[in-house]
């Protein structure tokens, strides 16, 4: 049986080598692990799609290393784009762009725009930097299922269907990146992320949401179309925003407050949050009242981010059949946190 080669990260060069080969290497992001290929070739971009099982139609997301990989992806950079890239890049933010025309079509799904981040991470940009071409790195996970924040949880996915893993260290933030439309006038965030919706405000104040299972219009005084036509028009050039994603094999519950908990089954998942003054005493109170459970407590909304995805498949490793979240403000980095609860839910 073929096995994905383990790669350190003193062997970086070695994962450069398969990706300039055309082969597929997941490696380490700020945001989660990403499979990575050649973004120019269209052979290995398909191979993304086989290995993942993902939909044909979803959009993959290009990572750079320079501003000059970017003139190979995108036609023209919008003066909004220019001022979010000057603003965020390198960091947490995908940015929606019209795509150069000689772009594979699997790696835009056939649209007249792509999707580019030039990551934050020291291991992903050394690695971008030594392939010297764009890489496309969707998360390295089976479509559908949470992404994977650690090279173990990579394998457990993909053990085989790819050719290497790049082994570094945990994944800092935990959820993707914040993917926002620059075709338009105004910015349209398309999925949240770490990159806040009130961040963008500060930089183009009339910035609006998409996400209208989060609730989210557009932005007061903006005279952009409501969010439900935006919607329309915009969500099928994001990756996570049409297609089952992030499910765990365990049903997902959301709650509200642990006193809404009452009575649970001996074996279930349990993730809460609550304040770092308070969180012994939660874990206490929890520990005493579900004996069983497997819980974990999260002191902020970073914490609860970072943690989420691996929580979900370490229950799954227990065969945890539900898990209990407890749901989060929709501010901030919790708009991100509660897109990929709801999703998980179903």
């Amino acid at each position: 049986m073929r096995t994905t080669q383990r790669i350190t990260i003193e062997q970086i060069q070695t994962a450069a080598d398969l990706l300039i080969a055309g082969k597929l290497v997941a490696f380490p992001t700020e945001t989660v692990y990403g499979l990575g290929a050649d973004a120019l070739n269209p052979h290995a971009v398909k191979r993304i799609f086989e290995a993942k099982g993902r939909p044909s139609d979803n959009p993959l997301i290009a990572h750079i290393a320079s501003h000059e990989q970017l003139r190979q992806l995108a036609i023209e950079v919008s003066p909004l784009a220019k001022l979010l890239i000057e603003r965020f890049w390198p960091g947490p933010l995908t940015l929606v762009m019209d795509k150069d025309p000689d772009l594979p079509d699997d790696l835009t799904a056939g649209l007249d725009t792509v999707a580019v981040r030039m990551p934050e991470d020291p291991i992903a940009l050394d690695l971008i930097r030594r392939v010297g071409r764009p890489i496309v790195a969707p998360s390295a996970n089976r479509s559908g299922r949470p992404s994977a924040t650690t090279w173990e949880s990579v394998l457990i996915d993909l053990d085989g269907r790819i050719d290497g893993v790049l082994c570094g260290p945990p994944t800092r933030i935990g959820l993707e990146s914040t993917v926002v439309d620059t075709t338009t006038d105004e910015p349209v965030i398309l999925r949240h992320g770490a990159i806040t919706q009130e961040m963008i405000q500060r930089v183009w104040p009339s910035g609006r949401s998409s996400s209208t299972h989060l609730g989210l219009g557009p932005i007061p005084g903006s005279n952009g179309p409501a969010a439900s036509e935006v919607q329309v028009d915009f969500a099928r050039r994001s990756p996570g925003t049409r297609h089952r994603h992030y499910q765990p094999k365990a049903r997902v519950v959301l709650f509200d407050s642990i006193d809404q908990l009452g009575e649970l089954p001996l074996a279930v998942g349990i993730l809460a949050i609550a304040s770092k003054s308070d969180l012994h005493a939660i874990e206490s109170d929890l520990s005493g009242k579900y004996p069983g459970a497997k819980l974990c407590v999260c002191s902020s909304f970073d914490d609860y981010a970072g943690r989420l995805f691996e929580f979900f498949r370490e229950c799954d490793l227990e065969n945890v059949p539900t898990i209990y979240c407890q749901r989060v403000e929709l501010s901030g980095l919790g708009r991100a946190i509660m897109d990929r609860l709801d999703r998980a839910a179903g």
